[in-house]
């Protein structure tokens, strides 16, 4: 018999879905001809952020989705189970400057974490920087900052509101005072300091305020700011009138005698330009032409550069050039290409730091400028580890590691004899024991052998085919997935789901051909691979298509559209999260330009058709029955902006035909996602996981203690299939 709760459930849900009704959204005639190919763009009109029609129809969308999210029984029990697990402190790993330790520490529900520093390991920590006073919402958000060469100094970035834009201050660190220094329309940028007389940064010139978070950045510089001085004054340092879209970015060396300049024409490929600066010459000089290649520096040793590059090395390697004789032949290897995949490669206490992955999992070597291996670091388990790094004179420094079931522990790593030790361990507000990941490996619809993790409760039954199953995956600009602990996938898993990532190609995971393999005209690959992972998981009874929800964010907010619009009967719930919805006008806004060495671009002849084949705005069929669908974005989003998904939105609730709500949530002063305060991360958190459970018919369970199969026992799981 059931109880009282869930009568009303499922009565709450047949009226909110009978009830629900769609704002209506203009439709204009407008088309544009590809290469001969006539378009329909209906909805083009949502693309003028600005305009007052576009603003009404925001607020009529997001009025039907909060009504929607509000009826559902549990959502508010589910917010406060998120902030109840929430509130818990959060540390990163510490590193060293001029006698201190400086560490983050977020105590729990801050908005955002506070820097801290303490004179040596056991000193009395001291707050230094705190964004949370810049902002009452919690909306301003450290982006980004490099102390000066003997830590006298340290400049920083705030953004707000989750835009790309950031103004840039500097702090006197012994007084804490905030000096008059004040940079504007930053974007992408490092802060590379000259001693302690100024820094190397990079940014735009002032653009036009209508159109900041939609318009299309052209001309990146490289400046140089010397300290007291107005940003007027500031020096140009590099510029490339002729190539508008390209980015550039300059650092010098630890040492401070080379500047080294990376330029790249988007998110792939790269040439180097450096200066000597004890050379007579003021010239920038090329060292490795673009852009074929992902060269990488290192560091310089003597009047040698180290670097890393995949240059014949598809797993890349890292090599030693004579600037003065940088021809390829001239070369030296000093670490050679592994079977793994290099991701990076960091200094600290004279040494390299060469960090691999090994199906997704973190490998770290350490070895001396001259190539020799000194030996592999011991870690924890199998999992990802970040940190790696620190100045030329440290003895020490501080990692973290963690995985999908263990959340991050920092450890204290002794540089001379290897050692690590436990520094600080993560006290949450729930047990994650019970938390079980296996790591399989499947095939993908043309044989390739892709690998995936599935985390999920000690006890489940794993072969019922009934399990609620989230299926994420990326896929895409070289960015490998690996194993890392989220508190907002850890609810979903102590209800009794269970949390799955594929490895697709178009990541690093396995090196550039991995990479290769899921872009451009091979970008139906991921798709493919995703798909696939979906039915391995049917065919072997870990859930049904009637439990399978699928989520992506940013270009794994196209993998969701595209696979939602190819295989819709596959899901039943679909989580596109500022995703990269218009294939055919993405490199029309703000920094879109820089993916179409990844996607392709529909003004070149060749590429249109395979963008026109799978862009999930143009892929949307008429009367076709759609999974439950929540589009997430928001309206300070200059990354992917928010026009992709408004029209994905209005273009899927004029042609879905079925009972499955497909809903269109608009976040308001938030961006892409960095700096996102915690207050609005549990609020859509809260929203997200109450649509993914009312419409996999999961019931929220207050005790997740009673989550668990008959047994009690561990199903014994394979490793591969």
């Amino acid at each position: 018999m059931k109880s009282l709760f869930s009568l009303l459930f499922i009565t709450s849900t047949l009226m909110s879905t009978a009830q629900l009704k769609y704002p209506a959204t203009k439709k204009t005639d407008f088309s544009e001809d590809y290469h001969g190919t006539r378009v329909e763009d209906p909805y083009r009109w949502l693309e003028d952020d600005n305009s007052e029609e576009t603003k009404s129809w925001v607020r009529d969308e997001n009025k039907v989705t909060f009504d929607y999210l509000s009826k559902i029984p549990y959502r508010d029990e589910i917010k406060k189970r998120l902030e109840m697990l929430w509130d818990y402190p959060k540390y990163s790993s510490p590193f060293q400057k001029a006698g201190y330790y400086y560490f983050f520490k977020q105590e729990g529900l801050q908005n955002q974490a506070v820097m801290y520093r303490q004179k040596g390991i056991d000193g009395e920590p001291e707050e230094f920087l705190n964004p949370n006073t810049l902002s009452k919402e919690g909306i301003a958000a450290l982006a980004g900052f490099n102390f000066s060469k003997n830590g006298k100094y340290i400049a920083y970035s705030i953004a707000v509101a989750g835009s790309d834009w950031q103004e840039v201050y500097v702090m006197e660190t012994s007084t804490k005072k905030l000096l008059s220094d004040k940079i504007q329309y930053v974007k992408f940028s490092n802060y590379s300091w000259d001693k302690e007389d100024g820094f190397y940064y990079s940014g735009y010139d002032k653009p036009d305020e209508k159109s900041k978070l939609s318009g299309q950045n052209q001309f990146h510089k490289v400046f140089y700011h010397k300290l007291g001085t107005e940003q007027s004054a500031d020096s140009l340092v590099y510029e490339d009138k002729q190539h508008p879209l390209r980015y550039h970015f300059g650092g010098l060396s630890e040492d401070g005698r080379f500047l080294v300049l990376n330029v790249t024409e988007g998110t792939s490929g790269a040439e180097i330009w450096y200066l000597d600066k004890q050379s007579k010459s003021s010239k920038l000089q090329l060292l490795i032409p673009g852009f074929a290649t992902e060269p990488d520096f290192v560091d310089n040793h003597g009047d040698f550069l180290l670097i890393k590059t995949n240059d014949n090395a598809p797993n890349y390697k890292v090599v030693l050039i004579d600037p003065k004789n940088p021809d390829k032949s001239k070369w030296k290897t000093i670490i050679p290409e592994k079977e793994e995949a290099l991701q990076s490669v960091s200094t600290a206490g004279g040494y390299l730091f060469a960090q691999y992955l090994k199906d997704a999992s973190t490998k770290v070597y350490q070895y001396t400028y001259d190539g020799k291996l000194v030996r592999e670091i011991t870690l924890p388990g199998i999992g990802s580890a970040t940190g790696f790094g620190g100045e030329k004179e440290d003895k020490e420094f501080f990692y973290t590691f963690s995985s999908f079931s263990t959340p991050p522990s920092i450890y204290r790593y002794n540089i001379g004899d290897g050692q690590s030790s436990l520094f600080r361990k993560t006290k949450t507000n729930m047990n994650t024991d019970d938390f079980v990941t296996d790591q399989i490996f499947y095939k993908s619809k043309d044989g390739t052998r892709v690998p995936m993790f599935l985390t999920y409760k000690r006890g489940i039954d794993l072969s019922s085919g009934k399990n609620p199953v989230l299926l994420y995956g990326y896929g895409g600009f070289n960015v490998p997935i690996t194993p890392a602990f989220s508190i907002s996938n850890a609810f979903f898993i102590e209800q009794g789901g269970i949390f799955v990532v594929a490895n697709l190609r178009g990541g690093s995971e396995y090196g550039e051909k991995w990479h290769k393999a899921g872009m451009l005209e091979k970008k139906q690959n991921v798709f493919d691979d995703f798909i696939a992972a979906a039915e391995f998981l049917i065919k072997k009874r870990f859930t049904n298509p009637d439990k399978l929800a699928i989520k992506g964010g940013s270009n794994g907010g196209l993998l969701v559209g595209a696979a939602m619009t190819q295989r819709p009967e596959l899901f039943k719930v679909a989580l596109p999260q500022v995703g990269v919805m218009d294939m055919l006008r993405f490199h029309k806004f703000t920094v879109g330009w820089g993916w179409t060495v990844e996607y392709g671009s529909s003004d070149s002849a060749n590429h249109f058709p395979f963008l026109y084949k799978y862009s999930p705005y143009h892929n949307l069929r008429k009367g076709v029955h759609y999974p439950a669908t929540l589009v997430t974005t928001a309206d300070h989003d200059d990354r992917v902006v928010p026009a992709h998904s408004f029209k994905f939105a209005a273009r899927l609730q004029e042609y879905h035909n079925g009972s499955n709500p497909v809903l269109i949530r608009i976040d308001t002063n938030a961006g892409h996602g960095a700096g996102k305060p915690t207050s609005k991360l549990i609020e859509e958190a809260a929203d997200t996981w109450s649509f993914l459970m009312k419409n996999l018919d999961m019931p929220f369970n207050n005790d997740p203690s009673a989550v668990k199969s008959n047994d009690g026992k561990k199903p014994a799981q394979k490793k591969a299939f």
